[in-house]
């Protein structure tokens, strides 16, 4: 059913299967839930993640030799194309003509053994960090409630706030699915960790409203694709660099209005009252 209803979108399949462990995890713990959602849906994430790296080799002209045969059997008339880089739309197209009995011998030929090790890999991350949503997402957050019985606070609330600090747990999925956060070499994989963690700072900045002092609605917009700029997974380092130094300066005079700030000034006051 994920796979009919996504139609080959790698986003639409993230996203059903966000839901499928939300569901899961109302009444399942987090190890079952991460069992049935591999068995069922990672075949089918690992396709897509694999598919798209495909398409980029074949946007950008470097398909191998060997699996340009796969595409002479499937469609001859065709194999002329592979010989020059193409838009996505066109390679989309060349690869839906590869019958599906075809499709896991493309991918053997394309990517080496240990690539596609690691799509697997990927595929079964995103997985287990969904499979952790449903502790801290309301209408059924197990984690959240325990807590909320512990400190004696009221549970939906304390359900949707847990739901707003734990806003990685969604965001590092499409992190493993996009980027090459664990597919890449180790130079790609420290890029995409470095600027994701500042992105992901500039989004709490924006979601809570302080950074080193309290932000200004208009501050607190500029957060947002500030953090979505540094983890759109473009893999343009100068777009990152920009978001990066943006970020940067927005932090240096956030930080210097929080030391203007004397002891008992009100703001001070209010973040001592939001710290305690």
């Amino acid at each position: 059913m994920i796979t009919d209803w996504a139609g080959g979108s790698l986003l639409i399949t993230i996203l059903l299967v966000a839901l499928a462990s939300l569901i899961l995890g109302m009444g399942l713990p987090v190890t079952a839930a991460y069992i049935v959602l591999a068995t069922l849906s990672a075949p089918a994430i690992y396709n897509l993640i694999a598919q798209s790296q495909l398409v980029e080799l074949m946007v950008n002209g470097n398909l191998p030799e060997q699996a340009k045969a796969i595409f002479m059997l499937a469609a001859p008339d065709k194999l002329s194309l592979l010989d020059a880089p193409m838009d996505a739309a066109t390679a989309q197209q060349l690869l839906s003509l590869v019958p599906d009995t075809f499709s896991s011998q493309l991918l053997e030929q394309a990517l080496s053994p240990a690539a596609l090790s690691m799509l697997l890999v990927a595929a079964h991350m995103v997985i287990f960090w969904l499979s952790q949503d449903s502790n801290v997402t309301p209408p059924v957050c197990l984690t959240a409630f325990a807590a909320a019985a512990i400190a004696g606070t009221p549970q939906m609330r304390t359900g949707f706030t847990a739901w707003k600090l734990a806003k990685g747990l969604y965001i590092v999925p499409l992190l493993f699915a996009y980027s090459p956060l664990i597919t890449g070499d180790f130079t790609e994989m420290i890029r995409v960790f470095c600027f994701a963690l500042f992105g992901l700072y500039a989004i709490i900045a924006g979601l809570e409203g302080y950074l080193e002092h309290k932000l200004n609605l208009l501050v607190r917009l500029l957060m947002f694709p500030i953090g979505a700029l540094m983890l759109w997974p473009h893999g343009q380092i100068l777009v990152d660099g920009a978001g990066l130094v943006i970020f940067l300066c927005v932090l240096v005079w956030s930080s210097r209005c929080g030391r203007n700030i004397s002891p008992g000034a009100p703001g001070r006051e209010e973040k001592v009252a939001g710290d305690t």
